[in-house]
């Protein structure tokens, strides 16, 4: 019962940065949510007994991919323009 309530509270969380991913107008703050839900997919994946997706997950997904993104934000505008 514990491990249903701790499932429920990851995806939960998942859902709520991509949410947040999708309508954050900064788009650091967005790349940052992009990688929080990275890490809560990768425990996702490691509470569902395949650890080495969640390492993968959390090797690629939050570590390489958001530095990607931020080095791209870098030397590009950081704020989305409103739409005319």
């Amino acid at each position: 019962m514990n491990d249903m309530i701790i499932h429920f509270i990851v995806l939960v969380g998942i859902i709520v940065s991509s949410i947040l991913m999708i309508t954050l107008r900064d788009l650091l703050a967005a790349a940052i949510a992009s990688a929080a839900m990275s890490l809560l997919l990768s425990l996702e994946f490691y509470m569902l007994h395949a650890p080495d997706v969640a390492i993968a997950e959390a090797a690629v997904g939050a570590g390489v991919v958001t530095a990607i993104v931020v080095y791209a934000i870098a030397k590009t505008e950081r704020w989305e323009r409103e739409a005319p």
